[in-house]
């Protein structure tokens, strides 16, 4: 289970070092073997290779004909990359990857769970500060109703 929010810095090659404290549980779940992929949000997900496939298939059984499901397609699936850290613990982002997401020399790594989502620095503070401002157009959905910390 990965959680928390770590700033991070690529080097000039556009690697970035996994934190020591998820590299011993990226190992054991994947053996460092893994799955750089695009968001719709204009981050990227890192997902462990054993956490990936079932998605990868989930998406790729929707109905292509459909140009939404398509598109989807196109974006998760299609910029999926396989990545393996190497013994220093770090991970290559593609040129491709770093194009589409934003990603700077300055990044933050969020776990979710199962998957970890990178963002560039100055994105991840704008996203943030968007999803802690007042909801619009009448406030929390109704799902989290009855949710409590």
């Amino acid at each position: 289970m990965f959680r928390g929010v770590t700033a991070l810095n690529l080097d000039t090659k556009g690697r970035l070092a996994v934190p020591a404290k998820h590299r011993d549980a990226l190992m054991e779940r994947s053996d460092g073997r893994l799955v750089l992929t695009a968001d719709p949000a204009k981050c990227l997900l890192l997902y462990p290779l054993p956490d990936w496939q079932p998605i990868q298939e989930q998406i790729m059984a929707m109905p292509s004909l459909n140009p939404q499901v398509r598109n989807l397609q196109r974006l998760i699936v299609g910029y999926a990359e396989d990545v393996e850290m190497d013994s220093n613990g770090r991970i290559l982002i593609s040129g491709p990857l770093r194009e589409f997401s934003g990603l700077s020399k300055r990044l933050v790594m969020v776990g979710q769970g199962r998957k970890f989502e990178l963002w560039d620095e100055e994105s991840w503070i704008a996203q943030r500060d968007a999803a802690l401002a007042a909801p619009s157009g009448g406030g929390w959905p109704t799902e989290l109703g009855s949710f409590s910390l």
